[in-house]
């Protein structure tokens, strides 16, 4: 496996980064990123990520996506990804992940937190585990501001999202060590916005996380973050060996 330094600038396109969108309606599933002056603009729709909803630990929003496998293809959307097609290792342990970052929002309330997702075993999984490093969040600043993470296998420093239950996308949501999901990282890595505020825009009758926010019922948008940001370089650098 590659496990030369990764680092996707943006100059020649997306580079295998996608924008998201949450959930379910118009417009939902993979997007396109703008990319502008070499950077990649994410700004909402972001949809609602209900997944992780409680008993899971947040809703969460997904402006930057990048698949760690080739098992799902949107290269129409992403371009090339180098990530996968120049065999980098998935094996994360202690490396340092890097973003140039700026942007402005309105944050509602939540964190930029980076995810790490995971099907664990990779040829038979029996749960798939999703990970913040909520320990270590991004701020998005007006000006750039160069921000590095640092991702050492310490359960203190990670929160497993866990999984709504009934309803989510994946039957098999679950947690595992952080130390085995940081070992082979074989779904995506991404860059989320995590704690949305869910606030029904109706009258709705039960627990609202019973319910899939943004599917089963709209929710009052005025909740949620608003604004843009510019994702100007990722850098990975593996342990040395």
């Amino acid at each position: 496996m590659n496990t030369r330094t990764y680092e996707e600038t943006f100059d020649n396109g997306p580079g295998g980064w996608l924008g998201w969108v949450a959930g379910y309606g118009v417009g939902g599933g993979v997007r396109k990123l703008e990319i502008v002056d070499g950077a990649a603009k994410a700004q909402p729709p972001w949809g609602i990520d209900f997944n992780h909803a409680p008993p899971g630990a947040a809703y969460l929003q997904l402006p930057y996506v990048l698949l760690t496998n080739n098992e799902r293809h949107y290269q129409e959307f992403s371009g090339p990804n180098r990530f996968v097609e120049e065999g980098y290792s998935t094996n994360l342990t202690d490396t340092k992940f890097t973003v140039r970052i700026r942007g402005q929002m309105d944050m509602k309330g939540t964190e930029m937190l980076l995810l790490v997702q995971a099907g664990v075993p990779r040829d038979n999984p029996k749960l798939v585990a999703n990970m913040v490093l909520k320990a270590q969040p991004i701020a998005i600043t007006p000006d750039w501001s160069e921000q590095t993470l640092y991702l050492a296998p310490d359960p203190k420093q990670w929160l497993c999202m866990g999984t709504r239950g009934e309803g989510a996308d994946c039957p098999i949501y679950g947690c595992a060590p952080i130390e085995d999901v940081l070992r082979d990282v074989n779904d995506d890595i991404i860059l989320v916005l995590f704690g949305l505020d869910i606030v029904p825009a109706v009258p709705i009758q039960g627990d609202i996380h019973r319910l899939r926010a943004g599917k089963d019922y709209p929710v009052d948008e005025s909740r949620l973050p608003s604004g843009f940001m510019l994702l100007d370089t990722v850098r990975i650098e593996y342990p040395l060996t």
